[in-house]
């Protein structure tokens, strides 16, 4: 009977070890859907098997500063001091959208200002007809109903990217929040989600809301988005042409490890509120980060198309060629 039971023990590790994952990482919602896309592809293609988990940028900055996983997701890029001192190195991964998703029947095609957007998170816009979106809105039936902004309940990238938005486009907001993870949203007219797929649950079912939430899970869940206005003062579809006119606005510099933050661009046909996502590696693990490395050199390289299918913007070549350089430099490639 031991024998037997010794056996059945040693065929389930065995299988446990087969099913693991060679890589794991954890982090950033934002671009989820694109890398369980690459991650699925890598795998039919190298047999290679590559987890990660969304639970968030600051989940993840935690779990690799903590060295729980092999690579993390993070849509907040981290300055060199910060890489420095906790030993990491970073690089974009791809470039995305944040759009403003609503669910207001009766009304479709909405247009959005920047002093709506603001004033909408400020918590000052307590009902959908208010002057401010009546504005850039003439002839749509808006009603006077309750508006609820949608916001990320999670300590998020996306939340840092819309909050660095705000605090570029509005001064009450640049001086009384700036840019963050996370905060306490000011009014009372607001509901937090997890992730963004939470964020795009409480939209889907709450009538009369609007909120932030990437371009992916927004078209994934079929909810209608904002066409906003630019810092040139021009409405901007949320829209592949657009957001990759914003990217190109973007200057990653290797020797500061790509650290940029693009929300806001200048041009009139930028959308404006764009973000790259990033990922962090630990210094001291040269041969597992030659795995991750892989994985996202075959990313770049093979996974342009499924990246632009969901809306997000993949990285030109002139920039994967920095990057590749910068994982050479560093022994990891």
């Amino acid at each position: 009977m031991k024998k037997i039971v010794t056996i059945a023990v040693a065929g389930l590790v065995a299988s446990s070890a087969l099913n693991a994952a060679d890589i794991k990482g954890s982090g950033a919602s934002f671009p989820y859907s694109v890398y369980q896309k690459w991650i699925s592809a890598y795998n039919k293609a190298t047999g290679v098997k590559v987890d990660y988990i969304k639970k968030g940028s600051s989940k993840g900055i935690k779990d690799i500063k903590a060295r729980q996983v092999d690579f993390a997701g993070s849509d907040k890029p981290l300055s060199p001091k910060t890489l420095k001192k906790n030993g990491l190195y970073q690089f974009p991964a791809v470039v995305g959208a944040i759009t403003m998703g609503y669910n207001l029947p009766g009304v479709s095609n909405l247009k959005l200002s920047r002093a709506a957007i603001a004033e909408i998170a400020l918590g000052n816009v307590k009902y959908w007809d208010n002057e401010l979106i009546k504005m850039a809105n003439p002839g749509a039936n808006l009603p006077h109903k309750k508006l609820t902004f949608v916001h990320r309940a999670d300590g998020s990238g996306t939340t840092y990217n819309f909050t660095y938005y705000l605090s570029k486009s509005n001064s009450e907001w640049r001086k009384n929040f700036g840019a963050k993870k996370s905060l306490n949203w000011p009014g009372n007219q607001h509901i937090g989600g997890k992730h963004n797929s939470g964020v795009a649950a409480l939209i889907k079912q709450t009538p009369y809301s609007v909120g932030y939430i990437d371009y992916a899970d927004a078209k994934n869940n079929n909810i209608p988005m904002a066409t906003v206005e630019n810092k040139e003062g021009y409405y901007i579809k949320p829209e592949l042409k657009s957001f990759q006119i914003a990217a190109a606005k973007a200057s990653f510099d290797p020797r500061k490890d790509f650290y940029a933050i693009i929300a806001d661009p200048s041009g009139k046909g930028s959308y404006p509120m764009v973000a790259a996502t990033f990922i962090l590696l630990p210094k001291e693990k040269p041969e597992t980060n030659k795995k991750v490395t892989t994985f996202y050199d075959w990313a770049f390289t093979n996974g342009k198309d499924i990246a632009a299918n969901l809306g997000f913007v993949p990285l030109p070549d002139s920039l994967t060629s920095k990057i590749r350089t910068y994982w050479s430099e560093r022994g990891i490639k």
